[in-house]
């Protein structure tokens, strides 16, 4: 929050995430709020950190509003955004894979076209991420044509093995 970063606790991140999830008129003013929040963020921010936005199915309109607004560095699109979508707002972004045992992973991030890079998760039925959950790193078995960003069910058990067989970015 604001009053954190006022004070003076360092941010060691290169990356600040609000996440704006999937957007419904039911929760249009918690978004706002979100919004207001993620402004007033921005203003406090030290350099060289950048504002992420995470979007879920959210609609072009939903987006548009809150990069006209926020000083969004990049977006995280983590749901069934395709590359055109995604490349509508002109700003860089990354795309979530969800990582399941069928998926070819080299071939779905080959095709996120003007990506800047890849976030791969853990697939859950009826859960756009977040679930703690980790997949099987052995289904990336060749280099991927863009950075990774390795997320889901990460811990201080399982997050060296991780880095050493994926190399993410991040």
């Amino acid at each position: 929050n604001t009053d954190e970063i006022r004070a003076g606790i360092p941010v060691t991140d290169q990356y600040l995430y609000f996440n704006t999830g999937g957007i419904s008129p039911a929760t249009r003013a918690v978004t706002e709020c979100l919004v207001q929040e993620a402004k007033d963020i921005a203003q406090v921010l030290p350099p060289f950190v950048t504002l992420v936005s995470l979007f879920v199915n959210a609609p072009a309109e939903t987006i548009s509003n809150v990069l006209s607004q926020v000083p969004v560095g990049l977006i995280q699109f983590h749901g069934d955004e395709d590359s055109r979508f995604c490349r509508e707002f002109g700003r860089p972004w990354i795309k979530a894979l969800r990582v399941r045992d069928s998926m070819n992973v080299a071939k779905e991030a080959a095709a996120l076209s003007g990506a800047t890079g890849v976030l791969l998760d853990a697939w859950q039925e009826g859960v756009p991420g977040g679930t703690g959950r980790t997949f099987d790193w052995a289904l990336v078995n060749e280099q991927l044509p863009l950075p990774v960003v390795l997320a889901g069910g990460l811990d201080e058990v399982n997050v060296g093995d991780a880095i050493g067989g994926l190399r993410p970015r991040a």
